[in-house]
C-alpha cells in the first residue's frame, strides 16, 4: 500500500502527471456526487427546455414582447435548474477547499501559480468525458 508520504514523493517526481491525474479523480468525485444527489430526469427536462427557449429567442428576436416573455419563462427555468444544482455544491465545497489548498502546497514550488491553469484544463476534459460516460445532465 502506498504512504501518504510516497504518495507527495511520487507528485513531486512528476508534477505534471500527478495533477492531470488528480484532476481526473476530483472531477470523478464531483460527477458520481452530482449523479447520486440531483435528480436527473428532471435536470435533463429543464435542460431540454433551456435549448427551446434558446431557439425560440432565436426565433422571435425581432419581436420584442415574445423575447421578454421568453427570457421571462427562461429566467424561471433557469433558477429551478440553478436550484437543483446547489445540492452536489454544498456536499463539495468544503473537501474541494481543502484539496486545493494541498495541491497548492505541492504545486506552487514547481510551477507557481500557473497550476491552477494545468488544473483547470485538464479539469474541462475530464468533466466532460466523465458527464458523457456517466450520463450525467
Amino acid at each position: 500500500m502506498v504512504s501518504f508520504t510516497s504518495l507527495i514523493d511520487i507528485m513531486n517526481a512528476y508534477p505534471l502527471y500527478s495533477l492531470i491525474g488528480a484532476a481526473l479523480i476530483v472531477n470523478l468525485f464531483i460527477v458520481i456526487i452530482t449523479k447520486i444527489f440531483t435528480d436527473q430526469a428532471k435536470m435533463k427536462e429543464l435542460k431540454a427546455k433551456q435549448k427551446e427557449y434558446n431557439k425560440q429567442l432565436k426565433e422571435f428576436k425581432h419581436d420584442v414582447n415574445k423575447t421578454l416573455e421568453i427570457q421571462k419563462e427562461m429566467m424561471s427555468h433557469s433558477m429551478e435548474l440553478m436550484r437543483h444544482s446547489f445540492k452536489p455544491l454544498l456536499i463539495t465545497f468544503l473537501p474541494l477547499i481543502l484539496i486545493f489548498g494541498w495541491f497548492s502546497k505541492i504545486y506552487n514550488p514547481i510551477y507557481g501559480k500557473w497550476w491552477i491553469l494545468y488544473y483547470i484544463i485538464a479539469s474541462i476534459f475530464a468533466s466532460i468525458i466523465f458527464r458523457k460516460v456517466l450520463d450525467v445532465a
